[in-house]
């Protein structure tokens, strides 16, 4: 599947052009033949003789963007002066800041932000230390947690460089639900180590959320500090592409009129998106699942299963299929991938049951080209931006952890996972419903306040 220009990929490149003649339209040919996407041409000074130009290209990756430069370079009349790399221009300094809530301009404002004022409010929290949530920035403060095992599609590339990615997600938190959150990524990969370290942080946030941490590991760490401590824990990776998923597929079985009760549904992937996927399936009511790793289908009598696919093996493939996904996905109503590049093709889609639902979730490869998967499936959604129905875990984070804050949540629970998801499906309307459109945008003016207020009441029902 050819690479799309993207954004992400996008560079500026300033140039100088002679003010006549046909330069500023040779540069637009130019990176149009070798496949970038002009998205702005910005003329920034004017001479008599030359023009000097700011050209804003999307292209599919930095390989791309070098050969564009080429091309441009071997203008004859055209002359490069610089190229900047938008992405990188702002994450220079990183994309969040702390800043303060009240000026601090007098010795007033010092004294009753500071000492000898403070002093008061630290002796409040002292009597009451859930007075904290409420004089202090905890009552809407998450950590980001990661020790950067499992970063994106990057694998294990360590808590230096995971921490542009927490910066993000901490951005993400602020401009969708007004959380204030900060990137912790901690150097280690030990497990007793993250939990103590996680624990020992705690007293400072009303959540915390982990990040792309490696499964299996990822699995224990969730569930014993969720045993310690009295705040809401969250895999984003495990419970936020869950969310979504299940959203999605409400919404898909609305368009093809098919009852999540009664489907078939296979499954590509067994770490720890397809794990938590699963789990919720069974929560909403999926009773005929088959699981597949890289080694085939997930069932009891297959020898050196871990703990995890022990559960797994235990709990689906009512039938007791065996052999590969190949094997099992045919008759499918429903198909989701969280695995691997290319495991399905057209054919397999193609001998699926009639209005077949495929999500094709690995990223930035899917399981199969969306573009085959359409020419069979009813409905099909991936993980990437560049097609319909993204499946994205933007959805559910920051409106979930802003419904558990405001009911200032001692932990989180399945029922929270379930009507978090339900928001988000309810939030496409009946008019609005169609194969290209069973999820919302990330950017959609109600979807996050939706699943804040779903959260809400389900986290203060459960309190009593």
């Amino acid at each position: 599947m050819a690479a799309t220009p993207s954004v992400s990929y996008s560079i500026t490149v300033r140039l100088e052009v002679p003010a006549g003649g046909s330069a500023v339209s040779d540069l637009t040919t130019v990176v149009e033949k070798a496949g970038g996407v002009v998205t702005a041409l910005d003329v920034t000074g004017s001479h008599t003789e030359l023009l000097r130009i700011d050209l804003t290209i999307a292209t599919s990756d930095t390989d791309h963007a070098d050969q564009i430069v080429a091309a441009l370079e071997a203008i004859g009349d055209a002359d490069v002066k610089k190229v900047s790399d938008r992405t990188f221009l702002m994450h220079l300094g990183g994309v969040i800041e702390v800043a303060t809530k009240h000026p601090l301009r007098t010795r007033d404002d010092l004294s009753m932000i500071y000492t000898p004022g403070v002093a008061r409010i630290s002796e409040a929290i002292a009597r009451d230390k859930e007075d904290a949530r409420r004089l202090t920035v905890k009552r809407n403060a998450v950590a980001v947690v990661t020790d950067g095992s499992a970063v994106l599609g990057l694998g294990d590339i360590g808590p230096h460089a995971a921490l542009p990615v927490m910066e993000g997600k901490a951005a993400l938190f602020k401009t969708f639900a007004d959380i204030d959150a900060w990137p912790l990524c901690l150097d280690t990969h030990d497990v007793d180590s993250i939990v103590e370290t996680v624990a020992a942080i705690a007293p400072g946030f009303a959540g915390i959320n982990l990040e792309d941490i490696a499964a299996p590991k990822c699995f224990e760490i969730e569930d014993r500090l969720r045993a310690r401590l009295d705040i809401p824990v969250f895999h984003d990776d495990q419970h936020g592409t869950a969310i979504v998923a299940l959203a999605a597929l409400r919404n898909a079985l609305r368009v093809v009129g098919k009852d999540i009760s009664t489907v078939r549904v296979v499954m590509s992937g067994a770490g720890a998106a397809g794990t938590a996927i699963l789990k919720l399936l069974l929560e909403a009511g999926v009773s005929d699942v088959v699981v597949c790793d890289v080694d085939g289908v997930v069932h009891l009598d297959r020898g050196g299963l871990t703990k995890p696919l022990e559960w797994i093996a235990g709990c689906t493939n009512p039938r007791g299929l065996s052999g590969g996904l190949r094997d099992v996905v045919h008759g499918a109503d429903v198909f989701i991938g969280v695995s691997a590049p290319n495991v399905l093709t057209a054919d397999d889609v193609e001998a699926m049951a009639d209005d077949a639902v495929v999500f094709a979730l690995a990223n930035p490869t899917p399981e199969i080209d969306p573009a085959l998967a359409r020419a069979h499936a009813a409905v099909v959604a991936t993980g990437r931006s560049d097609y319909p129905n993204q499946i994205n875990n933007v959805l559910a984070f920051p409106g979930v952890f802003r419904g558990l804050l405001d009911a200032q949540s001692h932990g989180i629970g399945t029922e929270v996972l379930l009507a978090a998801s339900e928001a988000i499906a309810a939030t496409v309307s009946d008019d609005e419903l169609n194969a290209n459109y069973i999820i919302p945008s990330v950017f959609h003016p109600e979807v996050h306040d939706r699943v804040a207020e779903a959260v809400r009441a389900v986290a203060v029902a459960a309190r009593g």
